[in-house]
């Protein structure tokens, strides 16, 4: 008997080494050597692996993740998942060990006199017409897991437990971006602000000496007029840009998870300074860096071992019980040893026959699902390299659009100033000063917005390349 047990065992370990389904493994998408029209990098380190806090260095902004990341909602959904997930991991690391019950059970049994139950005791003469039955047993229950699905959702569960963990970084990098972008938004919303009103000074300046010439007869209404509707075009603007600055405020609060309101800050958009060494690194480390591809690649793992799972349940399932206790007719002999104690050993092997098709249907739509998971990963790879590249040409473009926008409004100052000396000598009308004030406002309001631009596509780079979460 013995040795027939240490066979059984042997065979059951040998099955269970088995696999029934062969996995996919992660495949490795085409890669370019760089980014872009970058050369190709020989320095493999990337803004990606600076933290936020020496990525962002206002303290303002700072201040504004460090409260997102401990009150955003969104975040604490991600934390809560990752809690979730957690607890069904440490689960499922118990389906291999065997489950145990505890049975206690009384019962008395009246069987009608005319029946065989009934005729049989009247028999015995067992002096009652009812029958007692006490019993208290341990019940063991346990499924080899000779195909490897008790493996398989092991590895579903880690997998599992891991995407909500990636999951989290991914809302943590998308939110210092979103909050790093809004807070330069904020700031070039200040400066059109200020624009705004030393263009209203401006105008109302020159209003005045247009209606001293209207009132000297130098000029006619039709200047005045066209003067006012000037000053009025740039006032229009100061409300404009209060609003849009309230609305920024509060959607920023928003994302800190703060009720609307206000945000203290004292940095201007002049202040902010493009990082000069902005390392992308190599496009291959983004697979390992970006947990949106990540999670991507966690799904395989995913779709992996469900394809497992549904290959195994069309096997035969072999199940080992056994139970063990004391049972008696009498409640004064329950417990008596060792006449009261029984035992039984049982093993069962279940082949699925009617059901086979549907089990295999499941089978085959598992492993189309894991076709669609390789074909995901690849695109979530082809995305992240696009973005990436997409941020680096903004950069390199909006730098040279701010070049030239800055040069202009160098050229459209001066011109307005001398539009203004000219006309008060009487030596330009005020049509050239009119347009000379309205070219100048335009060109600081684009160089401001174009500034704006280019700090948010750095902060978009740092979270295309995976930067943010650490």
């Amino acid at each position: 008997m013995k040795n027939n047990i240490i066979s059984i065992a042997f065979i059951l370990l040998i099955l269970s080494a088995c696999k029934v389904s062969k996995d996919i493994e992660t495949p490795k998408p085409a890669l370019p050597d760089h980014f872009g029209t970058a050369a190709a990098a020989t320095d493999t380190s990337s803004i990606a692996d600076i933290s936020w806090k020496n990525f962002f260095t206002d303290p303002v902004l700072q201040k504004l993740i460090d409260s997102a990341i401990a009150k955003n909602y969104d975040m604490q959904i991600a934390l809560k998942n990752i809690e979730a997930s957690q607890l069904l991991f440490k689960q499922v690391k118990w389906n291999n060990v065997p489950q145990v019950d505890l049975n206690v059970t009384a019962n008395t049994d009246r069987p009608s006199n005319n029946s065989l139950t009934g005729l049989s005791l009247s028999q015995y003469n067992i002096g009652t017409n009812h029958i007692e039955d006490y019993s208290a047993n341990l019940a063991v229950s346990w499924e080899a897991d000779i195909w490897g699905k008790i493996r398989n959702q092991s590895k579903a569960a880690l997998a599992a437990y891991l995407q909500t963990v990636e999951a989290k970084k991914a809302i943590q990098t998308a939110l210092v971006s979103n909050i790093s972008r809004g807070y330069y938004n904020l700031l070039m919303l200040d400066a059109q602000l200020d624009i705004a009103h030393k263009n209203v000074q401006l105008n109302d300046s020159t209003l005045r000496i247009i209606r001293l010439q209207y009132d000297a007869g130098q000029v006619t209404s039709l200047a005045v007029q066209q003067a006012e509707a000037q000053e009025q075009a740039a006032a229009q603007l100061v409300p404009q840009f209060e609003q849009n600055i309230s609305i920024q405020e509060n959607a920023l609060r928003i994302l800190t998870g703060e009720l609307p309101g206000r945000i203290e800050r004292t940095a201007i958009l002049d202040q902010m300074a493009v990082p000069a060494d902005l390392s992308a690194g190599l496009p291959a480390n983004l697979v390992s860096r970006r947990p949106d591809v990540k999670s991507a690649e966690l799904a395989l793992v995913t779709a992996n071992a469900t394809v497992g799972i549904n290959k195994a349940a069309m096997y035969p399932v072999l199940n080992i019980t056994a139970s063990g206790g004391v049972n008696s007719f009498k409640a004064s002999n329950w417990f008596n040893m060792p006449a009261s104690l029984f035992g039984i050993v049982a093993g069962s092997i279940a082949q699925p026959l009617i059901e086979h098709k549907q089990l295999k249907t499941k089978y085959e739509v598992a492993k189309v699902a894991r076709e669609n998971t390789v074909l995901q990963f690849r695109q979530s790879v082809l995305n992240a390299v696009g973005e990436v590249s997409d941020a680096m040409v903004k950069i390199e473009k909006l730098k040279q659009q701010q070049s030239i926008a800055a040069s202009r409004v160098n050229t459209l100052q001066h011109a307005t100033t001398n539009a203004n000396l000219l006309f008060k000598n009487g030596m330009a009308n005020y049509l050239e000063v009119i347009t000379a004030q309205s070219n100048v406002l335009q060109g600081e309001l684009e160089l401001a917005s174009i500034k704006s631009e280019e700090l948010s596509a750095v902060a978009e780079l740092y979270r295309s390349l995976g930067g943010g979460w650490k």
